[in-house]
This record gives structure tokens, sequence and C-alpha cells, in this order.
């Protein structure tokens, strides 16, 4: 009897965690397609966001010299 109960104490209980997207099914599909999506969603974003803000800026400044244009002039 006293060999059972010292087994009994070294060994952990297994407590079941219901924070643990392993043990459901459903949670863990529905965490990974959330992940999935605002990962997607979020990166689309910073795309469009990166591409606004680096977007052309027309100068209508710019001097281009006459032997670079459509119809060149040479001396």
């Amino acid at each position: 009897m006293q060999h059972n109960q010292e087994h009994n104490l070294g060994q952990h209980a297994d407590l079941d965690n219901p924070a643990d997207i392993e043990l459901s099914k459903p949670s863990k599909s529905r965490f990974l397609f959330l992940l999935f999506f605002f990962g997607i969603f979020i990166f689309s974003w910073a795309g469009c966001y990166n591409l606004y803000e680096h977007k052309f800026k027309k100068n209508a400044d710019v001097v281009a010299p006459d032997n670079t244009l459509y119809d060149p002039k040479y001396k």
C-alpha cells in the first residue's frame, strides 16, 4: 500500500486548461482563421499605405536637355 502512495505522489495530475487551443478543434481553427485573416489584412493595408506615401509627385520645373527629348535637337 505504501508503494502505491509513493508512486501516486511522484505523478503530476493532468489538468485540462480551457484556454488551451489544442484541446478544442473549433477553437483552434477559429484562432488560425482570425490570425490568417488579420495577417493578410494588415499586410495589404501596409502595402497600400506605403504606395500612398511614396506616390509619384509631378514636378513641372524639371528641364530636360534638348538632346534627350522625343524629337532631339542637335547642334
